[in-house]
């Protein structure tokens, strides 16, 4: 069993940019990181691959091995799908409200592969048995584009539909639910910078999403 993650960090997350700052941007993403490595690590997965490129620092106080590509997300994800043999657990960096829970159900799922939903059709976690016989398409619909290429394989197929999973961290009404249901790193972080309950926050960020 092994865990990848994709991660970028320079000129990370710009639609953040009404209420973070570049270098706030760029730390937050860090710790993003931090708080999904923590979750793997709690729910037994030992051997954690960052993907990234040559330009994106990794921080130097986590366990994990570095894998350093040029290519595009796709294109870097399958070349790596193609060396497996064992399972690989493939979750995005922007989501810091993941629990050991949430990766301790998914790995324990008897289907070959496993799909968690994100916002607007894309796809934030894949969990598959047998990497060789799969590849990724990220962008756009990237949901059905992995429910279908699993369906093209004879893959079974189970969809984990939760709303902790689902919420990656893009917009600056996505802070407010790290506020609410997060921990560790990134909540500590948000929390320092904005206060929900005065509403002052340098984007007007308030409970009902609005910015």
């Amino acid at each position: 069993m092994k865990a990848l993650i994709p991660y970028k960090k320079k000129n990370a997350k710009s639609r953040l940019s009404p209420a973070l700052t570049l270098k706030e941007r760029e730390e937050f993403v860090e710790l993003m990181l931090k708080d999904v490595v923590s979750s793997l690590k709690e729910a037994g997965i030992k051997e954690i691959d960052i993907l990234t490129t040559p330009d994106n620092g990794v921080p130097k106080d986590l366990d994990v091995n570095i894998i350093l590509s040029e290519h595009d997300l796709n294109e870097a994800i399958n070349s790596y799908l193609e060396r497996e043999i064992k399972p690989i657990f493939i979750i995005m960096a922007d989501l810091p409200l993941v629990r050991a829970k949430h990766v301790e159900d998914i790995i324990s799922r008897t289907e070959d592969v496993v799909i968690v939903p994100g916002k607007g059709g894309g796809t934030n976690v894949i969990f598959v048995k047998d990497p060789s016989n799969y590849h990724v398409k990220y962008y756009g619909s990237s949901f059905l584009n992995h429910c279908n290429i699993a369906k093209s394989r004879n893959c079974s197929v189970f969809i984990y539909d939760s709303f902790l999973l689902s919420t990656d961290i893009d917009e600056p009404h996505d802070l407010v639910e790290i506020m609410l249901h997060g921990r560790g790193n990134s909540q500590r972080y948000v929390n320092e910078r904005f206060d929900m309950k005065t509403g002052k926050t340098r984007a007007k960020i308030n409970a009902t999403g609005n910015a």
